[in-house]
């Protein structure tokens, strides 16, 4: 069999039907924030006046952002042709909402895969979001999504929504 021939098949490879990797998602959310390096030495402080003495490092009030805040919304969507799926990498910036709403048509399973944020709904208490999770939005529910202080990334994944399809208008 060579690789312009299907599996099980004489005849050519329907792209479609061919595992890929689509995207790297660390690639698209940014790196991870660098820890802060634990001290090595009891040296006195240079003296800032001198003209050798380093730069001072930067500081920070708290941590740094796990996503950047100017990218938001959505960074990737899958567009594979013949599809059955929908989904799609999203990114709220440092304390940003997705508001209120209710989707009525579909599941959506959302993995989170950087920052921290609250899932909530007035049916349930908030529920914290930190990376690694899986939650389950049943069609119906109504639920809101807060990001940290960090921000928050994560991957929503549901059965492909029908087409727009133009109906007449009710009488």
């Amino acid at each position: 069999m060579t690789a312009e021939s299907g599996i099980g098949s004489s005849g050519p490879a329907d792209d479609s039907l061919v595992p890929r990797i689509l995207c790297d998602i660390r690639a698209l959310i940014g790196p991870d924030p660098a820890p802060e390096p634990a001290p090595t030495s009891s040296a006195p402080e240079p003296d800032p006046a001198s003209p050798s003495a380093p730069e001072p490092a930067p500081t920070s009030s708290g941590p740094e952002p796990a996503v950047h805040p100017a990218r938001s919304g959505a960074l990737w969507r899958l567009a594979e042709p013949g599809r059955q799926l929908d989904s799609n990498l999203v990114r709220i910036p440092p304390s940003g909402r997705i508001g209120t709403h209710t989707e009525p048509e579909v599941d959506v399973l959302l993995v989170v895969v950087s920052g921290e944020g609250t899932l909530s709904g007035p049916a349930v208490p908030d529920q914290p979001l930190t990376e690694g999770v899986l939650a389950w939005l049943p069609r119906g529910s109504t639920r809101s999504v807060a990001a940290g202080d960090r921000g928050l990334s994560y991957l929503t994944v549901h059965r492909r929504r029908p087409g727009m399809q133009i109906r007449p208008a009710p009488r």
